[in-house]
């Protein structure tokens, strides 16, 4: 399966043409911090394995941005398999061109994740994103349907440590979260991380409501959490 290369236009000044060119300004910095961040990769490993794919399976990655966990799903179904990454900016789509050089059933399509141009998937992955809809929990609903019974749905998302130890480190992740939001969502008067913590607890919720086998864990000092399930039929 190979998906249409097409995109949904967005008007010059409305939010999602902001995020776009502010991650494609920034997607050499994006790219370091997702591949050099201490523990990033031993999360990448775990999400790849949650999603317990088989040779010449379909799996998708919403919101793939420079392309960071595409190596590790074409690993995983071989070259009968297909893995389409979608991510609606441009530049961290060029990123993730170069990095995928060497797998050509690696597919990059830019497009809107919440409406990606996909009818069909063994599984779906979706790292770091969930905090950007508008409605996450409609969004991951909507990605259940794609998979459909018996399909897989990976969340991979950071939020703050409920470590006792590393709590003390909070404050530097809110910190993070501020500076590397898009520039209108820094000038809200509600805490971006407030907004983030809202936005995650609706996504995992949709998960594990649409998901059987749910196994849920924590990575990167409790900062990573990684929630996997089977998507069982709608009644």
């Amino acid at each position: 399966m190979k998906p249409s290369t097409s995109t949904t236009p967005s008007s010059p000044q409305s939010p999602s043409s902001v995020a776009q060119s502010f991650y494609t300004r920034w997607a050499t910095l994006y790219d370091a911090i997702a591949r050099q961040t201490p523990g990033v990769g031993s999360v990448r490993t775990s999400a790849a394995d949650a999603l317990g794919l088989d040779t010449g399976d379909t799996v998708i990655e919403m919101g793939c941005g420079t392309g960071a966990n595409l190596p590790y799903l074409a690993d995983r179904v071989g070259p009968d398999g297909t893995v389409v990454g979608i991510d609606f900016s441009p530049g961290v789509l060029d990123v993730a061109r170069e990095r995928v050089s060497d797998y050509p059933h690696v597919h990059l399509v830019r497009a809107d994740a919440t409406r990606p141009p996909v009818v069909d998937a063994d599984a779906v992955l979706a790292t770091f994103v969930s905090g950007m809809f508008g409605d996450p929990g409609a969004v991951v609903s909507s990605w259940a349907d794609l998979v459909g019974s018996g399909g897989r749905l990976c969340l991979v998302d950071l939020a703050r440590t409920t470590h006792p130890t590393w709590q003390v480190l909070n404050p530097l992740f809110r910190a993070l979260v501020r500076v590397t939001a898009p520039p209108r969502t820094r000038t809200m008067r509600r805490s971006p991380t407030e907004m983030l913590d809202e936005r995650l607890v609706s996504a995992h919720r949709a998960l594990e409501t649409r998901c059987e086998d749910v196994v849920a864990t924590t990575h990167a000092l409790g900062f990573a959490r990684i929630r996997v399930g089977t998507v069982t039929a709608q009644e």
